[in-house]
């Protein structure tokens, strides 16, 4: 088992069926592209604090998903066992983000405001749209979505004082 925080751990996935009969799992990928989540040799698995590492033993692209071979799991029942869990990587394991890119999961929990230092809420999610991706932000029962277009209404991201600030109409 793992102590590590929430703030350290970044949820790429999660465990959704079985592959065969001798321990491959499906995966459901939150990685772009899809396949970037075997790129880690080492996975954190579980959920709600519980987590331990599992190496990576294989695993490819399968149709329109991904499989994959975990260490020690090597039948039906031990991939049976690891169904619904997610799986995590250590932030440390992320590269750099480019210069003016951002993880998503960097963005999340970031409070919001306009240009005119209204509250705007909290960054809750963010959903992947064909045009842009959009910012969830909440404010008590208000939901708003503002699309996520540097420069246009993005303006500035501080992730250093965990806010960011848009060019967005409060009443909107």
């Amino acid at each position: 088992m793992t102590g590590a925080t929430p703030d350290e751990l970044i949820v790429l996935g999660r465990i959704t069926g079985l592959y065969g009969v001798r321990g491959w799992v499906k995966v459901f990928s939150h990685t772009q592209p899809r396949e970037n989540i075997l790129g880690y040799p080492l996975w954190l698995i579980g959920d709600a604090g519980q987590w331990r590492s599992i190496a990576l033993e294989d695993g490819r692209v399968h149709g329109k998903g991904v499989v994959a071979k975990l260490k020690g799991c090597d039948d039906r029942d031990a991939a049976a066992a690891l169904m619904g869990q997610s799986i995590a990587i250590r932030r440390e394991q992320l590269p750099p983000a480019p210069e003016g890119e951002y993880y998503w999961a960097d963005l999340l929990g970031l409070a919001v405001s306009n240009l005119e230092g209204v509250s705007l809420g909290v960054v809750e999610q963010l959903l992947e749209t064909g045009a842009n991706d959009v910012l969830v932000v909440v404010q008590d029962e208000l939901e708003r979505l503002i699309p996520f277009v540097q420069g246009q209404f993005v303006k500035e991201i501080d992730l250093a004082n965990r806010r960011l600030i848009v060019d967005w109409d409060p009443e909107f």
